[in-house]
């Protein structure tokens, strides 16, 4: 009899497992093809000037990898002055970011990013404008607060790094490290 009630056993639990291992990836597949994309407008401050805040606006798409795991793909497109008006920084970043989000509302995380920037100096100084790539890093996180089914406030920031920038101002280098906070509308779909 005992024996009986093993065998039984062994043959059931493969097959429990099996089953249980099915639901787990078939709500791990709906939640894989959620994905928002989100139209944004922040603020960025430079971390080595006493520059005013500026705009900065953006354009992301958001993915679920896994149920706690998102990833980003984003542009942006922000400018700042330095040294008094003489020089004008246009950036147009292109970033992937991975973020955890152990609840629905909170991420946070960190990622890469190409940096196309230009730039503008001044006409009286007889430079010639420049445009220049960077590779960075960035990290941040954020929080969304649903406002229907498909739709929600999206709230984030991040604290981009990039080495230091040559300019043919004194000094000759700058740090153009920035901050940004973001405003964003996610629409699911």
């Amino acid at each position: 009899m005992q024996a009986r009630k093993q065998g039984w056993s062994r043959s059931i639990r493969p097959g429990m497992i099996a089953l249980l291992l099915l639901i787990a990836v078939a709500g791990a597949v709906r939640t894989v093809r959620a994905a928002e994309i989100i139209p944004s407008y922040g603020l960025t401050q430079s971390t080595d000037s006493n520059a005013d805040t500026k705009s900065m606006v953006g354009l992301a798409l958001r993915g679920n990898l896994f149920p706690m795991l998102q990833t980003e793909i984003g542009v942006g497109y922000r400018s700042e002055s330095r040294y008094d008006g003489n020089l004008h920084v246009r950036m147009w970043p292109v970033t992937a970011s991975l973020y955890a989000n152990p609840f629905q509302t909170i991420y946070a995380g960190a990622g890469v990013g190409w940096y196309q920037t230009t730039f503008d100096y001044s006409n009286n100084l007889l430079i010639p404008d420049e445009t220049k790539q960077n590779f960075g890093v960035h990290v941040g996180g954020g929080f969304q607060i649903p406002l229907a089914p498909s739709a929600a406030v999206d709230l984030g920031g991040r604290y981009v790094m990039l080495r230091d920038q040559e300019s043919h101002l004194i000094p000759e280098k700058f740090n153009p490290d920035f901050w940004v906070t973001q405003l964003g509308l996610a629409i699911k779909f």
